[in-house]
């Protein structure tokens, strides 16, 4: 390996943020699922949940995954709603929905430093009413059109970097690295061994 490329995995490493995932509900679209993965790898998430309870399973991560962001995340696939919010709770992640109701907070006046999951679902259902009852809160990205909805790839995009630079201002990008020793090691093997 050059050293060129050892850099690039350990400074992309050093800035991966553990405490910050998204969680896709029952996406159908192979392409929004890809620009989902593309975003999160580019703000430092290391870890997406994919649930899929009215769909059969989809490839996402076949043949072409080398050449595209899934080779670098690690990605948990639920078929139930309860076995993946238990996963969820069990790290501490703050759920938070993509939803419009009368409780929903604006998105920048949500604090996404804090452990969370961002929650997206389906591009015409939105989030189902059983994953929403599992969820702490809701969230709006403000819009002042007249189309009230977002692609969800978009969506997602526009929260993770509201996320990207709330965390930024508070030094969690600023290179010591955040994620456990051992997965840190892990993942710098596998990708040792991916080409560029």
């Amino acid at each position: 390996m050059t050293p060129e490329r050892k850099k690039r995995i350990d400074d992309v490493l050093n800035r991966r943020q553990p405490d910050l995932v998204i969680l896709m509900e029952n996406v159908d679209d192979p392409h929004n699922i890809s620009a989902v993965m593309r975003s999160c790898d580019s703000v430092g998430i290391q870890e997406i949940f994919v649930l899929n309870t009215k769909m059969q399973q989809h490839d996402y991560f076949g043949k072409r995954s080398s050449a595209s962001a899934a080779a670098w995340l690690n990605v948990h696939q639920f078929d139930d709603i309860e076995t993946c919010i238990t996963a969820l709770k069990k790290r501490n992640y703050k759920l938070l929905a993509t939803h419009l109701n009368s409780e929903s907070n604006s998105l920048y006046e949500i604090d996404l430093t804090q452990p969370i999951a961002l929650v997206f679902g389906n591009e015409h259902d939105g989030v189902s009413e059983e994953l929403l009852r599992n969820c702490d809160g809701n969230f709006i990205i403000p819009q002042v059109g007249m189309v009230k909805s977002l692609n969800i790839s978009v969506a997602c995009a526009v929260s993770l970097y509201e996320a990207f630079r709330q965390r930024s201002a508070k030094g969690l990008y600023d290179g010591n690295c955040r994620i456990v020793s051992t997965q840190r090691a892990e993942l710098f093997e596998q990708w040792s061994s991916k080409e560029k």
